[in-house]
């Protein structure tokens, strides 16, 4: 049927009324509302739109001012903490320049495949993930709430790593850095270093006792962190001020989130080749360790980096390219995104392994010169013999070279009392094997490193500035897709919604900012988003290809690009995607199960971290987060399956979802078999427009922003006619 041509029947008393004067001329006599209302006919232009695009003429969806703020949105969403301190360490930790292999597989089988079927849904939809996956199916609606619940606890806490990013920003406004050295302790008598400091590192210390002030363990709560507790207000406060126009405000706010980290990794990256040891550090990076990419861990954590690192399954994806014309190249944006994400990870990881490079030389160089002064004493008690050290040998400034060849030598000739002799082996790659993530790279070994830089200040605030740039855009995104679903869905304003979702986040955040808060980040990162996302992207998959189907979702494609996409995405789609994707799955609860629930807990005593069990209440949250992120699939299938919910009571007009074709009915009317259609509230697809809209106004009823759709009167009824062809997606 041709668009903006389409005709609207009702089904009345058995009959199909097909013009406004037989629709008079069948008023039910007994309705005296229905007597008193007049035909109101509605001459506007006819416009170019789609039922299936969720547009309608009163209340139009808000849309991107540029293509330019679109992808910086998509990249500021998908680019994130993540590639900055974890892809470095998965790369280091599995094989090195070798990693990259599996990487860029896994990107093209699973990662750009499932980001463009995203984009697409989003797209032809114009709905967020609620109302896209209620659209291919009423039962499968249970995905988009999934992936609001995910959202909203990685919400949580990830606004809390912002809370810590402003916190070390505020502080590098000082010279020296507040971490650059142990504090002193004064008593009665004398002046020392602080125990606990002198054990561990000065950065160390200043992350977990100035920052965090740790407690020893999960189960005590030690109280309110009063300096992060501001600092997570802070973050909500920002997040909130951004979002709380929609993307009218956030996609302004995306120019300068999105494209500030790229000028400071490309500064720390020109200012780290200039360091001395920088090239060790990318040298070591990229050796690449072909045997370790055979193993089955490496392609598993490959597989899970792309799989979080475009942001897959948590909704951000579907709701920013909700707001785009039907007409946009959504497979050009899929690559480009795509891509543009992985060469941020290889950007960041020349930086982080430069920056550490130049780390692991200065270790190198302290360890050189206390094992030389311990060889010169070695020399001066008779322990060892002159005789053993080459004459060319300078103690007072011996080189790293050097002093191996005096400890090869040492080691040949004192075989067996080597040991007690105590010296210790200076080599820089032991100290670039020592693999840091997270925390531990961003507030230790970074912080550490830019203590040495010159200008050291500066640096420090352009990194944590970079970091809560970072967070801010991956959050937009996160909070997009908890708000762009629930006001598409239940039509709340989205201000409101938008300060009450920031407010209650803050006040249940602030578990995460007592003493033991650092724990409880560690445990909703582990088990609040990893199985739930898979779980709820493998059923996105199936209610795409299986449930609506994937000749239909490409002839869908096919319209909207003006172009057939590659049938490589049809094979993936059907059959490698959903594979990979349950196979990741299995090897995720299989890691699950044989990895020890439990954290690692800072010891004040040993200045060590202690690896503790979780406690039985603390698993029961663990499964409990799982469960709740879950539940709502298995609910919203019962709820439609067995049509537990009345959705014609109330007094709007209903809307059912059947396969891409919209079902209005009106409620309270005596005598309409429209009850046997069970529907779903308005608000989820506005109705079809047409160049003449015909609704009744009620005479002598309160004046309602009623809209020619009749969304607060008369609707239309589009019969599920054998003549009537179902409409695209």
């Amino acid at each position: 049927m041709p668009k903006n041509s389409k005709v609207v029947k009702r089904e009345l008393d058995d009959e199909v009324i097909e013009s406004v004067k037989d629709l008079l001329s069948n008023e039910d006599s007994s309705d005296d509302a229905f007597k008193k209302s007049e035909l109101m006919v509605d001459d506007q232009e006819e416009k170019d739109v789609d039922v299936e695009e969720g547009s309608d003429v009163e209340d139009e969806r808000p849309a991107w001012n540029s293509k330019l703020q679109y992808i910086l949105a998509q990249v500021g969403f998908s680019v994130g903490l993540g590639n900055v301190w974890r892809f470095p360490y998965l790369c280091q930790k599995n094989g090195g320049g070798a990693y990259l292999v599996p990487y860029l597989i896994l990107l093209l089988i699973i990662g750009i495949p499932l980001f463009f079927l995203e984009l697409a849904v989003g797209q032809r939809i114009r709905r967020g993930s609620i109302g896209v996956w209620n659209y291919i199916s009423p039962k499968l609606g249970g995905i988009g709430f999934a992936s609001c619940v995910v959202c909203f606890f990685v919400a949580l806490y990830y606004n809390v790593i912002i809370g810590w990013s402003l916190f070390y920003f505020s502080q590098s406004f000082q010279h020296p850095l507040p971490w650059d050295q142990c504090p002193l302790v004064k008593n009665a008598s004398h002046t020392f270093v602080e125990p606990e400091c002198e054990k561990s590192s000065a950065t160390t210390y200043y992350w977990y006792r100035e920052a965090l002030n740790i407690s020893s363990s999960l189960s005590e709560s030690g109280g309110l962190n009063w300096k992060m507790t501001i600092c997570l207000l802070a973050a909500w406060v920002m997040v909130c001020l951004a979002m709380i126009k929609g993307i009218q405000s956030s996609g302004k706010i995306m120019y300068f989130s999105s494209l500030f980290p790229y000028v400071v990794l490309l500064c720390f990256l020109i200012r780290g080749l200039l360091l001395n040891g920088s090239v060790d550090g990318i040298r070591h990076m990229f050796t690449p360790k072909l045997e370790i990419m055979l193993e089955p861990k490496v392609w598993r954590e490959a597989a899970t980096q792309v799989f979080f690192a475009l942001g897959l399954g948590f909704g951000g994806v579907i709701a920013f390219s909700s707001y785009n014309k039907r007409d946009n190249n959504c497979h050009f944006d899929a690559v480009l995104v795509s891509f543009i994400n992985f060469f941020t990870s290889v950007l960041a990881t020349l930086v982080v392994f430069a920056v550490l490079g130049f780390k692991a030389n200065i270790i190198n160089e302290k360890c050189v010169i206390q094992n030389s002064e311990k060889i010169l004493k070695l020399l001066k008690m008779g322990n060892l013999s002159q005789d053993m050290i080459p004459h060319h040998i300078n103690f007072s400034s011996i080189t790293a070279e050097d002093y191996n060849l005096v400890y090869d030598i040492i080691q040949k000739v004192k075989e067996e009392e080597f040991d007690s002799l105590g010296l210790k082996s200076c080599q820089i790659e032991d100290e670039l094997d020592k693999a840091v993530q997270g925390t531990g790279l961003a507030f230790i070994a970074f912080t550490e490193a830019m203590t040495h830089f010159p200008a050291s200040p500066f640096w420090s605030v352009m990194f944590f500035l970079m970091l809560v740039n970072l967070g801010l855009g991956s959050m937009f995104g996160t909070i997009e897709g908890i708000i762009t679903p629930i006001v598409d869905t239940f039509k709340v304003r989205k201000e409101i919604l938008t300060v009450i979702c920031c407010l209650v986040a803050f006040f249940i955040g602030l578990i995460f900012v007592q003493r033991s808060g650092n724990y409880f980040v560690t445990m909703f990162d582990d088990y609040s988003a990893t199985l739930p996302l898979l779980i709820v992207v493998i059923l996105e998959n199936v209610a795409v290809i299986r449930i609506y189907g994937i000749d239909k979702f490409m002839e869908d494609l096919k319209d909207m690009l003006g172009f057939s996409p590659s049938q490589y995405y049809y094979y993936m789609w059907k059959y490698v995607s959903p594979f990979v994707l349950t196979c990741l799955l299995v090897a995720s609860i299989v890691q699950m199960g044989l990895s020890p629930p439990g954290y690692n807990a800072w010891i004040e005593d040993t200045a060590m971290e202690e690896f503790h069990s979780y406690p039985t209440w603390a698993m029961i949250v663990c499964i409990s987060l799982m469960v709740l992120a879950l539940l709502p699939v298995p609910i919203v299938f019962m709820v439609r399956r067995c049509n537990l919910i009345d959705d014609s009571s109330g007094s709007l007009a209903s809307v059912s979802y059947k396969r891409g074709r919209i079902i209005k009915e009106p409620v309270n009317l005596e005598g309409d078999n429209t009850s046997l259609i069970h529907g779903k509230s308005p608000s989820e697809v506005p109705s079809p427009n047409f160049g003449k809209n015909i609704y009744r106004k009620q005479t002598g009823s309160p004046t309602l922003d009623t809209a020619p759709n009749g969304r607060y009167g008369i609707g239309y009824l589009m019969a599920d006619m054998p003549d009537m062809p179902e409409s695209d997606l």
